[in-house]
């Protein structure tokens, strides 16, 4: 009983290493699961075969992706924008994708001042934003095209938000045990 109590704290410890190994090296990941990746993503088949992923192959069941939360809850990860490399945050309180202008442009939306003439009302008050459609957003194996967004003053939104105008078009997203899990 005792071997096996030691045995369970020591697997324990290192699990619990794991997340922080990751963020202390974000190339680490990315060379392990070849995505391109600088957050902890992972493409899973489903529960049944995560929990048997070390004793056999399975064959994917869909189109599934796990993001752990950071140390302070958040989710956060890299997609795909456009075919471009976008670090964001995933948030259910954001009824669309929301872009700060410096990252539209670098993902080929382009946007004039004029463009500015919806407002709307965010944590830090009401802002003015573009309307947008995105070709594409993507995350691991999950891709949708024409996804409703907005482009926000870069001094009004420092971090790009993925928000339910992606999330409500997945079959399913689920947050157990600090990970967030979508599934298309």
């Amino acid at each position: 009983m005792l071997r096996k109590l030691v045995i369970l704290g020591i697997f324990a410890g290192g699990s619990a290493a794991i997340p922080s190994i990751f963020q202390a090296n974000p190339q680490l990941l990315e060379r392990l699961l070849g995505t391109g990746s600088n957050a902890p993503v992972q493409n899973i088949s489903s529960p049944a075969a995560q929990a048997t992923a070390n004793s056999a192959p399975q064959q994917p069941l869909g189109r599934k992706v796990l993001i752990e939360a950071n140390a302070t809850g958040h989710f956060l990860a890299s997609f795909k924008i456009n075919g471009r490399q976008v670090d964001a945050m995933v948030d259910t309180g954001a009824t669309l994708v929301a872009l700060n202008a410096s990252t539209a442009r670098r993902v080929g939306v382009s946007v004039g001042p004029a463009d500015f003439n919806h407002q709307v009302n965010t944590a830090n008050g009401p802002v003015k934003v573009a309307l947008v459609r995105l070709s594409s957003l993507q995350i691991g194996k999950i891709a949708l095209d024409d996804v409703d967004a907005v482009i926000i003053d870069d001094r009004s939104l420092g971090t790009n938000l993925i928000g339910m105008s992606f999330l409500k078009r997945l079959d399913k997203y689920t947050v157990e045990n600090g990970a967030l899990m979508m599934a298309q």
